[in-house]
């Protein structure tokens, strides 16, 4: 049994003097409970702070709708041995290592994008968790467009910490700047996916060092659309990048399939890695006499609504994440995307880049350079998102003189 997830979301959307939603609750279905937004202390180690209710942020305060969210599976790999900790000093979102796992062999690119997927995959279940029991523990980082929750605080410390565990050379940034500390063992995911070392390595990756690989790691990517229950946005992106280059890539939606109804199967991952391709969706390609643009729907202003207008589209399609918007593109729901601002980080697109790049696409600035991910470049992607799976060169040539005047790389 299933209602409509936006029909019921727009019920849920109460006027300051109805603070209340009633939401029938179906059988099987959970109720979260009310969600607020914490503002971050003087010492921003802490997530404890005074309560603060959206609307102080020219929100409107809602209710998460009944949904229905599988509980998360057991593991035989859990806990971890007993007496281990990980690594302390998790500062900037940078983490490194404690020990590897001797057992896996084989090309070490596939392995660790192997897993990576299994890893983005334990992340997503405990983004599911978190919105299931419904305290999302909202943090206020730079501005009300910026957020933080307990989904993102703890898929970042399982993925870190897990990755961390079985290679220790890597270099790891993560978008949350999260305090010292110990991960519990049941967040630490020791496996991966097979199917992904089933494939043979592109020769130019057979020899690659652990020491040379920087990983980029975006716990929720869409996290204010995670709040505002359009889940369809949120995704969880780990990059895998060599010599500066972004050359692999897994994109896990954790709601993927969350309004198919009974029976259906919640989340998918998709990944890639260059000179392989990409697998884990459906090819397709946007209808013939279409040009449709994917944007940013929390960064707008006027130097992004004039890059968009110059791209001529037929239509216009406002959403969360860049690696939602990566996938509309290789999915064939949208031409091209058109990010003509600040905000976008590093973690944002490495992953959804790779991808794009193994099935043919591109993906650059909005002056057509690449970006690049060495462990010292700055995380801020200054100049703006363009890419596109085919005719990248048309909307490259219509990005207004305006624009590329406004974003500086």
């Amino acid at each position: 049994m299933a209602a409509p997830w936006r029909s019921m979301a727009a019920a849920a959307v109460v006027a300051a003097a109805t603070r209340r939603a009633l939401i029938p609750a179906a059988a099987g279905f959970v109720r979260p409970a009310r969600c607020f937004c914490e503002k971050v202390s003087s010492q921003p180690d802490q997530y404890t702070g005074v309560k603060i209710s959206y609307d102080d942020f020219h929100y409107v305060e809602r209710l998460i709708p009944p949904l229905r969210v599988p509980t998360p599976p057991k593991h035989e790999h859990y806990p971890t041995p007993s007496g281990w900790s990980p690594p302390r000093g998790v500062r900037g979102g940078e983490h490194r290592g404690a020990s590897g796992d001797p057992t896996m062999s084989g090309p070490l690119v596939l392995r660790v994008l192997a897993s990576a997927g299994r890893v983005a995959e334990r992340a997503a279940e405990l983004v599911r968790s978190v919105l299931r029991a419904g305290d999302l523990g909202i943090v206020i980082k730079e501005n009300v467009n910026d957020l933080q929750t307990k989904a993102d605080r703890l898929a970042q410390q399982s993925i870190c910490t897990s990755l961390a565990l079985k290679f220790p050379k890597l270099t790891i940034i993560g978008e949350e700047d999260l305090p010292p500390g110990e991960v519990d063992a049941q967040m630490v995911e020791h496996g991966f996916m097979e199917e992904i070392l089933g494939h043979k390595c592109p020769a130019e990756y057979e020899n690659v060092k652990e020491e040379e690989l920087v990983v980029w790691v975006d716990p929720l990517d869409g996290t204010k659309e995670y709040t505002e229950g359009l889940l369809d946005n949120v995704t969880v992106l780990i990059g895998i990048a060599y010599k500066g280059k972004a050359i692999a890539g897994v994109i896990n939606q954790p709601f993927f399939n969350y309004q198919a109804g009974e029976g259906a199967t919640m989340g998918r991952t998709v990944w890639g890695l260059l000179g392989l391709g990409a697998f884990g969706y459906v090819p397709a390609s946007v209808p013939a006499g279409k040009r449709v643009i994917t944007t940013t729907r929390s960064h707008s202003n006027p130097v992004v609504s004039a890059c968009v207008d110059a791209m001529e589209p037929t239509d216009v399609l406002r959403v969360g994440g860049a690696g939602n918007k990566v996938l509309l593109l290789i999915e064939g729901k949208a031409s091209a995307y058109v990010f003509a601002s600040l905000g976008c980080k590093k973690w944002d697109t490495c992953a959804p880049e790779a991808i794009l790049h193994a099935v043919g696409g591109k993906l650059t600035d909005m002056h057509g350079n690449s970006f690049e991910y060495h462990k010292e470049v700055k995380h801020m992607n200054s100049a703006g998102v363009l890419a596109a799976l085919t005719d990248y060169e048309y909307y490259a040539a219509r990005v207004p003189p305006t624009t590329k005047a406004a974003l500086k790389p």
